[in-house]
């Protein structure tokens, strides 16, 4: 058994040069919320979730994204109402947010 049900990572790469990159979009402040919310609903730890900054995931023009593992499902977002939706949906009920997925 995995020791975590869901691992989140949200891509919170910088770009230089005026590239498009996640963090632009408020990649690192959404991540910041979806940490918070996974706690607040006790959905945290060991045998639960884990929300994790990565690098860049190469998909910053389909962006901001995240994907979630272990069912390998990308996901783009606008803001904390799309992540509420992948919280509750995918993490809590497993059932994958079409309209949010990339």
């Amino acid at each position: 058994m995995s020791y975590y049900t869901h691992h989140v990572f949200f891509c919170c790469n910088q770009r230089d040069g005026g590239r498009v990159c996640c963090n632009d979009k408020g990649a690192s402040r959404l991540r910041d919320y979806a940490k918070q919310r996974v706690k607040e609903l006790g959905l945290a730890g060991k045998g639960k979730a884990r929300i994790n900054q990565a690098g860049c995931l190469d998909r910053c023009e389909e962006g901001p994204c995240i994907v979630v593992y272990p069912e390998e499902v990308w996901y783009t977002y606008i803001d904390e109402h799309d992540i509420d939706e992948i919280i509750k949906e995918h993490l809590q009920h497993g059932r994958v947010v079409e309209r949010l997925k990339i």
